[in-house]
């Protein structure tokens, strides 16, 4: 066990380093994180991020938890062909949904809240679907049945039974969708470059100021991001009794 401890710290300090350093690094000129604090576009844009994600998150909830339940509990033909095409947005590149996306909606979707809203659905949506398809199979159909026999029509058995006890594995799932919402990029560029999202503008900034132009924004939307992440985590902790 020592030995997978040691392997495992590896891969945690080589995912946690570069955030205590960007931290660090940032802390060294206060002056401007506090700029970018102040810079109406950087509060624009990460506005428009964390409206967006939450939107998206909402949307995945709406028509994926019911196809995570469906994955889980019916047998059909074509179901492993379904699965695949759940997963298909993981292993896409996001430039190319987000030329997919144009191709599809066109104007509709150019430039706009909804077209930010699409490409961030397309690649987030995935995770929410397959937890909420993990937490139903958890779940023993025992349970739902003996409700079934006690009267309970199957949408009632749904949301009184098997929802409840899914509840946990679909909470996990909403906040990675909204993790990977917020932080899309290449398919947003490529859809709706306007309205900027911070992702778009940290891109902008670098490219056309350099590094310590975009980093404070990066910070900035880095400690949001990490102090709801981590909020939401220990909320659903406390929820389940962990």
């Amino acid at each position: 066990m020592r030995a997978f401890a040691v392997l495992g710290f590896v891969l945690l300090f080589f995912l946690t380093f570069p955030i205590v350093l960007t931290f660090v690094e940032q802390l060294k000129d206060p002056a401007s994180l506090l700029s970018a604090i102040k810079d109406p576009l950087v509060i624009e844009s990460i506005t428009n991020s964390l409206l967006t994600a939450t939107a998206t998150t909402l949307i995945a909830l709406v028509f994926g938890v019911p196809l995570g339940y469906v994955l889980a509990r019916m047998d059909f033909p074509g179901k492993g062909f379904v699965q695949a095409l759940v997963d298909v947005p993981i292993v896409i590149p996001h430039t190319v949904v987000g030329i997919m996306l144009l191709l599809t909606f066109s104007k509709a979707i150019l430039d706009n809240y909804l077209g930010i809203i699409s490409a961030m659905l397309f690649v987030s949506a995935p995770f929410t679907v397959n937890s909420a398809r993990d937490g139903f199979l958890a779940i023993d159909e025992e349970i739902e049945n003996v409700a079934r026999t006690l009267g309970a029509s199957r949408h009632r058995v749904f949301f009184t039974v098997s929802l409840p006890l899914a509840l946990k594995s679909i909470a996990s799932g909403a906040i990675m969708t909204w993790a990977r919402a917020i932080s899309e990029v290449g398919a947003i560029l490529i859809v709706a470059y306007y309205p900027k999202t911070a992702p778009v503008l940290i891109l902008d900034y670098f490219n056309d100021f350099g590094l310590k132009r975009a980093m404070p924004v990066a910070v900035l939307l880095m400690a949001i991001c990490l102090g709801l992440f981590v909020a939401l985590r220990c909320l659903t902790c406390s929820k389940s009794g962990r």
